[in-house]
Order: structure tokens, then C-alpha cells, then sequence
């Protein structure tokens, strides 16, 4: 296996994983609070780091069907979330390229 290189995010409202506390995205990053995972609350993030992503799949959402594939963290391989490659619905569009990430596998650093 090769090295892992963890990337560290800059200022203040670092969202991490909440087993390993790798940062993932931070609070100007996000885009949305108002979705739903697999475990309930879930926030739509216009970008993070520190994750892997697996093979593409055709996911059936509440909005309509996308292709997406699911997040695990770099460290410690919990699963995060997924990422939005494609939206077939015109009106989904936005998410490409985002990220869900959620809550309740997310912890917060820095937050004053």
C-alpha cells in the first residue's frame, strides 16, 4: 500500500471524521444543511478532501435518479457519504460534483 498524504485545512469550522478526526471540509464550503442520508441529516458541501470515493453507481434518490459514488475517509476508512458525478433530472444539475457528508459521522474543530 502506498503513503497516505492527509491534507490539513487553514482557519476556523473544520469539519473532520468524527473516528479519526482527518479534516474533511470546512464551513464556507457548504452549500446545504437541508438533506438526508442514509443516517438522517446529511449537508451538501461544494468540495472536501481527504476522502476516497468508490466505483460509480446509479443511485434512486428522493430527487430523482443520479449516478454517484460513495465517500470513506482516507485514515480510517469509515464510510462519510457520497459524491453527485451526474444529475439526470435538469433541475439536480447543481449537485455535480458535491458531496454529501453526513452528520452523523462528522465532528467539528475549531468551532469558537
Amino acid at each position: 500500500m502506498g503513503r497516505i498524504i492527509i491534507e490539513y485545512l487553514e482557519g476556523q469550522k473544520i469539519y473532520a471524521c468524527k473516528k479519526c478526526n482527518v479534516h474533511l471540509s470546512k464551513s464556507n464550503y457548504l452549500f446545504s444543511k437541508q438533506f438526508t442520508g442514509t443516517s438522517g441529516t446529511a449537508f451538501l458541501f461544494d468540495k472536501g478532501v481527504n476522502y476516497l470515493t468508490g466505483k460509480p453507481e446509479e443511485k434512486r434518490l428522493r430527487t430523482g435518479l443520479h449516478t454517484t459514488q460513495n465517500i470513506i475517509c482516507i485514515k480510517c476508512q469509515t464510510y462519510l457519504g457520497w459524491k453527485y458525478l451526474y444529475a439526470y433530472e435538469q433541475s439536480e444539475k447543481y449537485k455535480e460534483g458535491k458531496i454529501i457528508l453526513e452528520k452523523l459521522f462528522l465532528s467539528k474543530i475549531k468551532w469558537n
